[in-house]
């Protein structure tokens, strides 16, 4: 069958090729995305899905190689979801990144940063802190597989290694899979939870039926061989707790602001540490924070920029929509000797309004890390605010986010209608070798500013979250 080739212009957000088919008049065609394939390539493809305007496929043949191209490093690369951009140089990956932030700012919040800031690196390899790792027996196989799962599959991918996570958990992927298929609940254990903190490294089970006396003995040796702690979980995320041994503190610090934050192994913490210091560092000198100031940080969690700002402010406001998140980031305060700096409430910031604002007071300056789905609720309530406040709108807003599409969302609305200006942006490359983009943007208050038309798009996130950022 003769092999159909086509030129790679760019990459998608999932780290696909992007190319067309060639009509008979040599105008670009139907749209193919090519898993595997870079800017500058002519592969052909093999299509995995079909539709009207559009096919996926993966690379067949490469034709023409680009000279970002390279070599894997992990064995397991083409098949394993934990990563999608290995075969791409990592600067280059980064620079995407950079092009995929611009792009979303101007195309859905139809604004621009004044400036592109340098990205953010740290560490390419053994960078990933935090994974949540499928358990699967297959009978086929005779063995238990332990991993992230295969690229567009429900199936675990058959790793024995992994050049992301530390070089201790990468070596105890195969021990782990003996250690299970030695249990007599092999096949009540649906995943492993993985975080490791300055000291100490905690793998959380979860199993679906109680550990027999020769099931502890065995989980007990192998904690004690390879120096982790256990914990299980026995049903929901709030059910986990330690097993054995006790007595270890699970938690990361930020050096330069002198702060220790315990975490449990289910909470959400940044998986690159190196990083998260850099991102801390790097929000709070575009803050601006002056000694009188009365700051907020939205979506607060357990305090990883509420803590270093109480160092530099007047007083921090943690706003989080937990009560469990906000009593745990008030005990991080108290034990850092910050709680006579902070205040912490529990607020739904997805449904927030211009009068919950008004009824928080003035803040001098603001700091916003939202989930994926972004803080859209508070752009629109600021933009209100504008109309009806406008003196208890903060000078400086310093927006974190996870997510491009809904930043540049949001930015639009800050933009266009609450009267800011995106004075800078830019990317931290928090997940190398994956399509993940995590981002910055800063926005300075202008006195004079008239409202514009901006009708905020619903936006489809597909940013992929490290290939799997926790499957």
């Amino acid at each position: 069958m003769q092999e159909t080739f086509i030129n790679i212009k760019s990459l998608d957000m999932d780290a696909r090729g992007v190319g067309h088919l060639e009509n008979e008049d040599g105008t670009p065609g139907k749209v193919i995305f090519v898993e595997g394939a870079l800017p500058g390539e002519r592969v052909s493809f093999e299509t995995l899905r079909k539709k009207k305007n559009w096919e996926s496929g993966r690379m067949v043949t490469l034709q023409k190689a680009s000279s970002m191209r390279v070599e894997p490093k992990c064995p397991h690369f083409w098949h394993c979801g934990g990563c999608s951009m290995q075969h791409l140089e990592p600067s280059a990956q980064v620079a995407m990144k950079q092009r995929v932030l611009e792009d979303n700012l101007w195309h859905i919040g139809k604004t621009k940063a004044e400036n592109i800031m340098r990205p953010m690196y740290g560490p390419t390899w053994d960078y990933r802190y935090r994974a949540r790792l499928s358990v699967r027996w297959v009978a086929k196989k005779g063995t238990v597989l332990v991993g992230f799962h295969e690229r567009h599959s429900s199936y675990v991918a058959d790793m024995t290694s992994c050049e992301i996570l530390p070089d201790h958990l990468s070596a105890m992927l195969v021990p782990l899979r003996e250690l299970v298929g030695a249990l007599s609940i092999y096949q009540q254990m649906p995943q492993i939870e993985i975080a490791v903190g300055e000291e100490t490294t905690v793998l959380v089970l979860r199993i679906m039926a109680p550990l027999t006396p020769a099931d502890e003995t065995l989980v007990k040796a192998f904690a004690d061989k390879w120096n982790i702690q256990w914990w299980l979980q026995p049903k929901g995320p709030d059910t986990a707790a330690p097993y054995y041994p006790l007595g270890k503190e699970l938690y990361y610090t930020l050096p330069e602001f002198g702060i220790k934050m315990p975490f449990k192994p289910t909470d959400f913490t940044q998986v690159n540490h190196q990083i998260n210091r850099l991102l801390v560092h790097k929000a709070l000198t575009l803050l601006e924070v002056q000694p009188n100031d009365r700051v907020a940080d939205l979506f607060c969690g357990l305090g990883n920029f509420t803590l270093p700002l109480a160092t530099q402010a007047r007083e921090v406001v943690g706003i989080e929509g937990s009560t469990a998140l906000t009593t745990r980031a008030l005990e991080n305060a108290r034990a850092n000797g910050l709680d006579d700096k902070t205040t912490f409430y529990t607020r739904n910031l997805f449904e927030v309004t211009k009068d919950d604002l008004i009824a928080l007071g003035k803040f001098d300056r603001m700091l916003v890390d939202p989930p994926r789905d972004g803080a859209v609720a508070l752009a629109i309530a600021l933009a209100e605010l504008r109309l009806t406040h406008p003196d208890l709108l903060p000078q400086r807003i310093v927006y974190v986010s996870c997510s491009p599409s809904t930043l540049a969302r949001d930015a639009g609305i800050l933009t266009h209608r609450a009267g800011y200006v995106l004075k800078k942006a830019g990317v931290a490359n928090m997940f190398p070798h994956t399509s993940h983009v995590e981002s910055i943007g800063v926005f300075e208050r202008l006195d004079n500013f008239q409202p514009r038309e901006f009708a905020a798009p619903d936006v489809a996130d597909n940013a992929s979250a490290g290939g799997d950022a926790v499957q």
